[in-house]
């Protein structure tokens, strides 16, 4: 099966903060792929612009030295390269002064599609948006992509839309969620509104409960002072694990349309309930003999910031009235896994008698295999009565669809659908102040408390108080695999 290759017009991308990590790791190498699938035209220009005083030759040497770093074994040595090469031009530029401006004001064709990739701090979004508009740079049609993290808490997310809200209008500005670019999760729209199998199976009628687990197994590393004054809480679950949750929960909408999409995902998080002290835990990895504790990475030996969060919340509807939706996310765990597990309930009835772990699961995962298996109950094979196990309907991507349908990564159609100018897969202003205004309280409220977080064991998949929370209500958490 050979994926089709939808083509996008011809467009100047300029990313602020283009010698940066993201831009270097992710971003430059994802166009490189797109430019050799033939999604991005012969005209197009990718355009960096940053404070490092190179010039567009340096920026080419630079992009190359990432696509053989980052790229992997798919992007070397390809013969696209050199023409990939030759559609990149550099800008130094000074985001809060004026250096630089006049000369990306020659480069940019208005007459194309143009946008702007802010991968820089966000204290600097205001800047680089002001700059813009002084400088005649954007027009109407324009598009900013902006990265995470949108404000630390519901007042800074509010002024930080307001601020671009100045100079753009809601329909160009893309804040960017890379989990929302992986195949998987986009899948799980599709099986659940395309397929007639689950749509009426997806309420309180039949399903017992709903699991998502984001377990990383590195630390904070180097990242250790950014950490410390966000956390678990604020650099995933108010963003990814939110955006999974809603994709889980939310009612059809009335056609696959942006604002369709997410004006149900909205219905979502202003339904979720408040969550208390006792339904949810904060962790903190300890040492090991191979690795530091987050206190260690952190610099800061009495850090009460949280590594790991799990928490149980439920949503205020008729759909998913009683069901217990059950997040988890952490650092330094057992393995690297994303995963969303939706639990039906047993069967009301077993003629066959007691069933061990006879639940059927619609499992998702997300990473490192991106895949959908289905749990479900089968006689196992041979003479001696009907004995009964578990086996999983695997629907791995890879293995169902064959190497041919690879498919993008992330920022790979998150760049592409900025171009094109869809909007689904981004999250609107509204949003993301209703996810901080439901996780604010739950921050507040541990700090008022003046909460320790729970030490962990590296290379595990968190605190005993994280089963325990689960144990309680006679459930628990899957073994995710990496």
């Amino acid at each position: 099966m050979v994926s089709k290759v939808i083509p996008v017009d011809d467009f100047d991308l300029v990313i602020f903060g283009g010698t940066g990590d993201l831009a270097r790791r992710k971003i430059l190498p994802g166009l490189f792929r797109r430019f050799i699938a033939g999604q991005m035209p012969s005209t197009s220009r990718i355009i960096g612009a940053a404070r490092s005083d190179i010039d567009s030759d340096g920026f080419r040497d630079l992009v190359k030295d990432a696509i053989a770093e980052f790229g992997g074994p798919d992007l070397q040595d390809k013969d696209e390269l050199p023409a990939f090469l030759a559609q990149l031009e550099y800008v130094a530029i000074d985001a809060k002064g004026d250096a630089g401006w006049p000369e990306l004001a020659g480069l940019v064709r208005k007459q194309l599609v143009n946008a702007f990739y802010f991968s820089v701090a966000p204290s600097l979004f205001g800047d680089l948006a002001k700059r813009l508009h002084q400088h005649d740079i954007t027009d109407a049609t324009s598009r900013i992509v902006v990265e995470k993290p949108f404000g630390r808490d519901l007042e800074t997310a509010k002024a930080l839309n307001a601020t671009l809200s100045d100079f753009f209008d809601e329909g160009q500005i893309y804040r960017i969620d890379h989990y929302l670019g992986k195949e998987t999760v986009q899948n799980l729209m599709a099986v659940r509104f395309g397929n007639v199998l689950f749509e009426p199976l997806w309420n309180a009628k039949y399903i017992d409960h709903i699991q998502i687990t984001v377990a990383e197994t590195v630390g904070v590393g180097g990242r250790g002072t950014y950490y410390d004054r966000s956390g678990a809480m604020r650099d995933m679950v108010q963003n990814h694990l939110m955006q999974l949750l809603c994709l889980i929960a939310m009612e059809p909408p009335s056609q696959f349309e942006p604002d369709a999409v997410r004006d149900e995902k909205l219905k979502v998080i202003r339904a979720l309930q408040p969550v208390e002290p006792h339904q949810m835990v904060r962790g903190q990895y300890d040492a090991s003999d191979e690795t530091p504790s987050y206190r260690d990475d952190a610099e800061n030996p009495r850090s009460h910031t949280e590594s790991f969060v799990a928490l149980k919340t439920h949503i205020a509807n008729f759909r998913w009235a009683g069901v217990p939706f059950y997040l988890r996310t952490g650092k330094r765990m057992t393995t690297r896994a994303s995963e969303i597990a939706v639990v039906f309930k047993p069967i009301a009835h077993s003629i066959f008698g007691p069933v061990e772990d006879g639940n059927n699961v619609l499992a998702i995962q997300l990473q490192p295999n991106e895949g959908i298996t289905l749990d479900v109950t089968i006689k196992e094979p041979g003479p001696g009565g009907m004995r009964l196990v578990n086996v999983p309907l695997d629907m791995t991507f890879a293995e169902a669809l064959g190497p041919e349908a690879e498919a993008p990564e992330a920022y790979e159609r998150l760049i592409m659908d900025v171009i094109r100018g869809n909007q689904t897969l981004f999250m609107r202003g509204d949003e993301v102040e209703a996810a901080w205004e439901w996780t604010d309280p739950l921050i507040a409220g541990w700090e008022a408390r003046n909460d320790v977080p729970k030490p962990y064991d590296t290379g595990s998949m968190g605190p005993l108080d994280a089963h325990a929370l689960m144990h309680r209500d006679n459930r628990q958490w899957r073994e995710v695999k990496g």
